[in-house]
C-alpha cells in the first residue's frame, strides 16, 4: 500500500472534538477514548496497534486551497499502566501541504507520574541511532504511539512508525523508555530479510524481549522475531506477543 493511497476507508468522524484557532491556522483533534476503541483503525502496515491512519488522509482529503501549510494535532487515548501509577499518552503533530508527499508528520510521548504530576516526554525526532530513523525531508512520518507498559510498570513500550507519505518506504521500530533509568532504547529485527516489519508487543516467554513479524511486502506468512534490548535476534515463530495497561 501507497503511504497516502485513497483506497483507506473514511473514518467515522462523529465523536471527533474539533476546534480551530483562525489567527494561528492550526487545527486541534482530540479523539474519546471510547470512541477510539469502537472504532476499527486501518494501518498501513496492518498492525495490531494502528496510528490513526484515516485521521491523517482525512485531514489532507479536507484542505480546499493550495495556500499555506496547515497544522493539526492529534491526541490519542492515554494507557495506564498495571499499577495505576503512570500514564502515557501520544501527541501527533500533522504539517499538511496540498501535496500529500510534501506534508509531514512527528510526534512526542508523553509520560505522567499520576501520583506527582511530572511529565517526561519522548519525541520522535530525536531517539534511537540517527542511521535507524528517515532522513530530514518533506513527507516525511515518524509518529510514536504508546503500545504496552511492562507487566511490572518498569518500562513503556512503544511503536515509532516511520517512513514517507506516497511510498512504500515505512516500517515499525520498538521505543523502549525505562522507568528507573530515564533512558530510551530503539530496536528492529538484526536481520537483511525483509523491508517491511511490524512491531506486535512484548514476548510472551521472555518479557526482557519485543517481537516483530518482519517480511517483504507482498509475500505471505512473514517470521516473527525476537530482539533483545542489546539487539540480539532469534527466530521466534512459536512466541506470542503479550501487552499490559489499560485505556
Amino acid at each position: 500500500m501507497l503511504l497516502g493511497s485513497t483506497s483507506v476507508a473514511t473514518a467515522n468522524t462523529d465523536k471527533i472534538i474539533q476546534s480551530e484557532d483562525e489567527n494561528r491556522d492550526e487545527i486541534l483533534i482530540t479523539v474519546s477514548e471510547k470512541s477510539y476503541q469502537n472504532r476499527v483503525q486501518n494501518d498501513p502496515l496492518n498492525s495490531p496497534h494502528p496510528i490513526p491512519w484515516e485521521w491523517i488522509i482525512n485531514s489532507h482529503s479536507e484542505l480546499t486551497t493550495k495556500e499555506d501549510s496547515k497544522l493539526r494535532y492529534y491526541r490519542s487515548p492515554s494507557l495506564i499502566s498495571p499499577d495505576g501509577k503512570y500514564a502515557a499518552y501520544s501527541r501527533i503533530k500533522l504539517e499538511l501541504d496540498s501535496e500529500l508527499f510534501r506534508s509531514i508528520s512527528n510526534s512526542i510521548i508523553f509520560i505522567e507520574n499520576l501520583e506527582t504530576g511530572d511529565l517526561q516526554t519522548i519525541e520522535s525526532d530525536s531517539i534511537g541511532d540517527k542511521s535507524q530513523q528517515v532522513t530530514e525531508r518533506p513527507g516525511k512520518i515518524a509518529i510514536l504511539i504508546p503500545i504496552s507498559w511492562s507487566e511490572t510498570s518498569d518500562r513503556l513500550l512503544s511503536r515509532l512508525f516511520a517512513g514517507y507519505f506516497s511510498t512504500t518506504d515505512a516500517s515499525d521500530w520498538a521505543v523502549i523508555w525505562d522507568k528507573n533509568t530515564n533512558k530510551v532504547v530503539t530496536l528492529s529485527p538484526d536481520e537483511d530479510s525483509y523491508t517491511h516489519a511490524i512491531l506486535m508487543g512484548w514476548s510472551e516467554n521472555n518479557p526482557d524481549r519485543v517481537l516483530f513479524s518482519a517480511g517483504i511486502l507482498g509475500e505471505e506468512d512473514w517470521p516473527v522475531w525476537s530482539v533483545r534490548t542489546d539487539g540480539h535476534t532469534i527466530l521466534a515463530n512459536d512466541d506470542r506477543a503479550t501487552v499490559y495497561g489499560r485505556e
